[in-house]
């Protein structure tokens, strides 16, 4: 599981401003959304949903406490953006995300969302942080942030989709969820469109 809760946006998206070293230490956690992926290949889609449905309960749970009965919790609290301080924690979407791509689409095609939830995002966020000059959209988002995530999203498609359009399209979707979506929470919003949208295409595949 993973504890997504920061992106590469600064006080417009309501967090401050964060150093390099802190960010790639946040990213960090990240990693550990590689379990859901090894414990599907392991153990079976039936394990994954389980894990999931299990650890969405636990941090539920943890965002009952933390915002109905207003304990502050010492370490969530500092990895949390200050909009979450008052709303639910970005790693509930990831995780309802990540259930969404396990039980409804191929295993490849929920491979490769969530990676790209993950990495794709991770990129973005790091990239964008430390070398990002070039500014787009209203979000604050940056060019090179999202041509480095554009790559990773391509790269972790490729040998999972097989199909090189479909994974083109599938890293294409991820990054402009992630660059545009403002609203709605991009980690969930990216396992659920990317995967959509690559699922959808390689069942048409064959009448096209």
């Amino acid at each position: 599981m993973t504890i997504h809760l920061y992106t590469s946006t600064d006080e417009k998206e309501g967090m401050a401003p964060t150093s390099f070293a802190n960010e790639l230490m946040r990213k960090g956690i990240h990693l550990t959304s590689i379990i859901i992926i090894l414990v599907y290949a392991l153990f079976g889609k039936q394990a994954s949903q389980l894990l999931l449905i299990v650890y969405l309960v636990l941090i539920l749970g943890i965002e009952h406490l933390r915002l109905d009965r207003g304990i502050r919790l010492p370490i969530l609290h500092v990895l949390l953006r200050r909009k979450e301080l008052s709303g639910i924690g970005s790693h509930v979407y990831f995780t309802l995300g990540a259930l969404v791509a396990v039980s409804v689409f191929s295993k490849n095609v929920a491979f490769a969302a969530i990676l790209m939830t993950t990495f794709g995002d991770m990129s973005a966020a790091l990239i964008g942080k430390r070398y990002g000059k070039k500014r787009i959209f209203a979000n604050d988002k940056s060019l090179e942030g999202c041509v480095a995530e554009f790559g990773v999203n391509l790269l972790i498609a490729l040998p999972l989709i097989g199909n090189p359009a479909i994974s083109l399209f599938m890293a294409f979707v991820a990054t402009y969820v992630e660059t545009t979506f403002i609203k709605i929470d991009d980690n969930l919003a990216i396992p659920v469109f990317s995967g959509a949208f690559a699922q959808s295409a390689l069942l048409l595949l064959p009448y096209l």
